[in-house]
């Protein structure tokens, strides 16, 4: 079976965006440890989860980052070039290189697409979208990165959990840039 990861920025006080959607929040200057991580949990990675609303930000972002030639690094091309999977209910179509539409049901979609024969997955959200994925047990491991504010109100992806969810620490780690990293696994 694949392996189903979660990266995700949080607040200290555990908000992924603010109430409106805000990650002006966000630490964006990374030191060379956290970019180093940030590549190795993705290298296995051949397929992405997006809900629609974070990927109208996110493949955009990446693309224009890529077709800068004084900016490309090997994640931007990591985030261009990965099949990318955008669940919506919305969308009719993809005018993104590299991704699909899913229209089914998203729980079944991804029990599905774990089940097939592929590297690692790695979702990126939206809070709802990751919230939902959580709820039915299919993240196997969680990467998250705390940034160093507490922004007080905003969206959380562990909102009307079914049931409580058991994990096991794998690593703690502190970044130059204020940042901490929590990853775990599902118990």
């Amino acid at each position: 079976m694949r392996i189903l990861k979660l990266q995700m920025q949080m607040s200290v006080d555990g908000f992924v965006a603010g109430p409106n959607s805000e990650m002006d929040w966000l630490e964006w200057n990374w030191d060379d440890k956290l970019k180093e991580y940030i590549i190795e949990i993705t290298e296995p990675v051949d397929c992405i989860l997006l809900g629609r609303k974070l990927a109208q930000g996110f493949i955009p972002t990446w693309a224009s980052q890529l077709a800068d030639p004084k900016t490309v690094d090997v994640f931007a091309k990591k985030m261009v070039e990965t099949h990318k999977l955008v669940f919506t209910k919305t969308l009719a179509r993809s005018d993104w290189q590299y991704t699909d539409i899913v229209k089914g049901d998203l729980i079944e979609e991804v029990k599905n697409l774990k089940n097939k024969n592929g590297g690692d997955i790695i979702v990126y959200g939206g809070a709802t979208f990751v919230s939902d994925l959580i709820s039915a047990g299919l993240i196997d491991q969680f990467h998250l990165f705390i940034n160093p504010v507490a922004i007080g109100k905003g969206m959380t992806i562990f909102k009307e959990l079914a049931q409580k969810q058991h994990l096991t620490l794998v690593k703690s780690t502190a970044f130059d840039c204020g940042i901490v990293l929590l990853n775990y696994e599902r118990k």
